[in-house]
């Protein structure tokens, strides 16, 4: 019995009485509903009044408790932030994406036309066309999150969490491409335009996307290069942003030629070229090289061209002048050149004679 006392006093303590202390009308109550017992009761059922006494109050207290705590639900409820996808959304959405890609890819031909009809500024029109895309495209995505859906920051910051961990699992090689093309564009290794050779590829860069390079051979084939690819191994530039680069023109020559007519002959045919560059230095260097097995002399012609595209036009128009030269002054001969132009294994294919 004192044990049962003990615990109903202590649940009245900590739960009726703070809830009904802050109301005065109840405290007096209280106070007049706690004497009646003790005045009245017999000894011997004390116990009973008083724990019949305190079962009223801690039932009250129980019933306030659950009131309370539905009342936190409620607010909780009321304070949840409201996001609602619906039609209307979805198709403004689908009209501002549209809207924006045609737009991008208007701007973008714009700039693509302007720098093809303006030599001198093509790079730098060029240049300017990743970072167009990428702030368009920014823009556009941020106006249709922002704008549209308009979702709470606590739904959007857990939708991108969830997002960034599903898509950092899925597509690891796209994120190593995109992060590639972002180190691309802020390194500047090369840009639009520039001469670049990469592992195998050689040709002139077309577009630095997100995820991929791509550029156009000397056989008019594009090739995708994936920027992962690229940031890992090195990449060599032949003009570094500038319309001009340097085009090398070889030639074997046998050994026992005049050197210092052949490299007159080379230099005034590159100095009178239409496509040469006069403000870069023109060069020809010889050296010995072992070439299918013969020990020859390389002569290397070596110019600047006004344009980047001037490459394989320049270094045709040498080979048919520089040749064409040579044997008008009889420096070599159709049979040298045939024989310099053979496989010496096809030519004496039993040099011991047995």
């Amino acid at each position: 019995m004192p044990a049962r006392f003990f615990v109903h006093l202590i649940l009245v303590y900590f739960f009726y009485v703070p809830m009904v202390g802050s109301q005065p009308g109840p405290v007096a109550e209280q106070d007049n509903r706690a004497a009646e017992p003790v005045e009245v009761a017999a000894p011997d059922s004390v116990g009973n009044k008083i724990g019949a006494t305190a079962a009223g109050p801690v039932n009250a207290a129980e019933a306030r408790t659950g009131s309370g705590d539905d009342s936190a639900l409620s607010t909780i409820a009321e304070n949840r932030p409201q996001f609602n996808i619906s039609f209307s959304k979805i198709f403004w959405a689908v009209i501002i994406f549209l809207i924006g890609f045609l737009a991008i890819r208007v701007l973008t031909r714009f700039v693509e036309a302007l720098a093809e009809r303006w030599t001198n500024l093509r790079m730098t029109l060029k240049g300017l066309i990743p970072v167009i895309r990428i702030f368009s495209w920014t823009f556009v995505i941020y106006v249709i999150i922002a704008d549209v859906f308009a979702p709470p920051i606590q739904t959007l910051i857990a939708a991108t969490a969830s997002a960034g961990i599903a898509v950092g699992f899925a597509a690891q090689d796209i994120l190593k491409n995109i992060f590639g093309g972002i180190m691309i564009l802020f390194d500047r290794p090369f840009q639009v335009g520039d001469k670049i050779e990469v592992g195998s590829h050689y040709g002139e860069v077309l577009r630095i996307g997100l995820r991929t390079v791509r550029i156009v051979t000397p056989d008019d084939s594009m090739v995708s290069i994936p920027n992962s690819e690229i940031v890992n191994q090195s990449v060599s530039n032949a003009n570094v942003g500038e319309s001009y680069c340097q085009v090398v023109a070889e030639f074997f020559l046998p050994p026992d030629i005049d050197t210092v007519v052949a490299r007159k002959i080379a230099f005034r045919a590159a100095a009178v070229s239409r496509y040469v560059y006069l403000n870069k230095p023109i060069a020809t260097i010889i050296v010995n090289e072992i070439h299918q097995g013969r020990s020859l002399l390389k002569l290397r012609l070596k110019a600047y061209v006004l344009d980047i595209r001037y490459e394989f036009p320049f270094k045709s128009e040498m080979t048919e002048i520089v040749m064409r030269e040579f044997l008008r002054e009889k420096l070599v001969d159709p049979v040298q050149l045939s024989l310099i132009a053979s496989d010496p294994v096809k030519i004496n294919p039993n040099p011991t004679g047995g």
